[in-house]
């Protein structure tokens, strides 16, 4: 079963936290490394300080000093270093003198001797119980009998020391820990606040229905983060609101156009059967109820071949067509109601030709001529412009007539779209001509627009060509 990912706020927290508690947990090793190495400087200073007070010792030793004496002056010469531990040998091991109650024996052999006391250079060894940090070095005094060669080994008690860093230690654990807990826990108040303006969006969004797609998000009232949030979120609305108008004028406009012949055919059913008449008076209105069923049928057609439109199910079957034959062929059908018109037909321009299913496309010209034909005033003329350009082949239908408003020129592809809502089509069609013209010449991977002007209206289609 697929899990649902963590909220938001789970994941910063949990990233925030991790992050606080590594900062906490770096810098509390910074502070006790720094400790530590200031207790091992103190250390080596303490030792230093001892050695050099020895080797003062060593070197202001009179010749022949008495063994009583020599005693004296070691045990004198480390005084205040009360800490300290320190044993002087000879070279061959005796030891010369050692201070009360030390056992640096084993670590004067095992040590190896170094130069210079340092940090780097100091060890620690454990004696019954006890740590220490010392060191072991080489000197030599002349003024004492036997061997000149010595061997320094000094040492400090660290206990307090490690007390004090293990339980520095400890502390550091427990305000690390609470440390943490306190920064999560004002991690997950500062996100859950900073998702407050989040939470407001959704609310806002429950209260958007279908009746209410009027209602937009401000983008001025959210955070910067949100603002294309907001905007995004608007265009939906936009493009819902427009989708639910035009589903609504298309419901209102198909129940109109369906019930203008379903009201005609009861009409005239109901004369019909109101009393007896002649066989010839049946067929005209069995002829006229023919016609308004033909209409339908044409409609429910046309419907369901927008319907395979807006599901991507026209498939053209491409083939070279030449744009002029099939103008001219057009023209042919056309002529007799031009004619009945007093409206001219005419093309210019170039031959060009594309690849395309030939009544799909013989159709969109045919819808454009027919409406073109239609509104042009008695005594003007149709013309359709064919023009090749680089991989596009263009074709202009122009005819002068009634202007398009600005308002609607970009809504007249839309099926049952009326520029004036309160003209009843009678005998012009169920206004699916031109959204039906879109679909084809979109499915063949053209577009289709128009334009209007005082002069004359033009729709254009623009449509991949290729050579004749």
């Amino acid at each position: 079963m697929k899990t649902r990912p963590a909220s938001l706020a789970v994941r910063l927290t949990v990233s925030i936290g991790a992050v606080i508690t590594v900062v906490l947990l770096t810098f509390g090793w910074i502070v006790e490394r720094s400790i530590n190495d200031h207790f091992v400087q103190q250390d080596v200073d303490e030792l230093n300080a001892v050695v050099q007070a020895l080797k003062h010792t060593l070197a202001t030793l009179p010749p022949n000093i008495a063994p009583g004496e020599l005693n004296e002056r070691f045990a004198n010469a480390v005084s205040g270093h009360h800490n300290a531990e320190y044993r002087i040998s000879s070279e061959d091991g005796v030891q010369i003198y050692a201070s009360p109650g030390s056992n640096l024996d084993r670590f004067a052999r095992i040590a190896r001797p170094v130069e210079n006391i340092t940090i780097e250079t100091v060890g620690i060894w454990k004696d019954q119980g006890a740590t220490f940090r010392g060191a072991v070095l080489r000197t030599s005094a002349d003024n004492l009998p036997g061997s000149s060669k010595l061997t320094i080994a000094v040492a400090t008690g660290i206990n307090f020391h490690l007390h004090y860093l293990e339980s520095f230690r400890t502390y550091l654990r427990i305000i690390t820990v609470a440390a943490c807990l306190i920064a999560i826990l004002a991690t997950w108040l500062a996100v859950h606040q900073g998702h407050a303006p989040i939470r407001r969006i959704s609310r806002e969004i429950r209260k958007i229905r279908s009746d209410q797609l009027h209602i937009r998000l401000q983008p001025e009232a959210v955070p910067a983060e949100l603002i294309e949030l907001a905007t995004s979120f608007n265009g939906m609305l936009d493009r819902l609101e427009a989708v639910f108008r035009r589903l609504s004028d298309f419901s209102g406009d198909i129940a109109h156009e369906l019930r203008t012949p379903i009201t005609n055919l009861k009409t005239q059913t109901e004369v019909a059967l109101s009393q007896s008449r002649t066989m010839e008076q049946y067929r005209e209105i069995l002829y006229s109820n023919l016609e308004e069923y033909e209409r339908m049928a044409k409609m429910v057609s046309d419907m369901l071949f927008l319907a395979q439109a807006d599901n991507n199910l026209l498939k053209p079957e491409l083939v070279k067509i030449e744009l002029e034959s099939e103008i001219r062929i057009l023209f042919d059908y056309f002529g007799a109601w031009a004619e009945e018109r007093q409206v001219d037909l005419e093309v210019i321009g170039e031959q060009v030709c594309i690849l395309g299913d030939r009544l799909m496309v013989r159709r969109a010209l045919s819808n454009l001529l027919s409406n073109a034909i239609r509104y042009t005033p008695v005594g003007n003329a149709v013309s359709v412009t064919l023009q090749a350009g680089p991989n596009t082949a263009t074709v202009r239908v122009e005819n002068p007539g009634p202007i398009i408003p600005a308002e609607h020129i970009d809504r007249i592809f839309e099926r049952f779209y009326r520029t004036d809502a309160s003209r009843q089509r009678s005998g012009e069609g169920a206004g699916l001509g031109l959204a039906i013209a879109r679909s084809i010449v979109e499915a063949h991977g053209g577009t289709i627009h128009a334009s209007s002007t005082i002069q004359a209206n033009v729709f254009e289609i623009n449509l991949p060509s290729i050579l004749c």
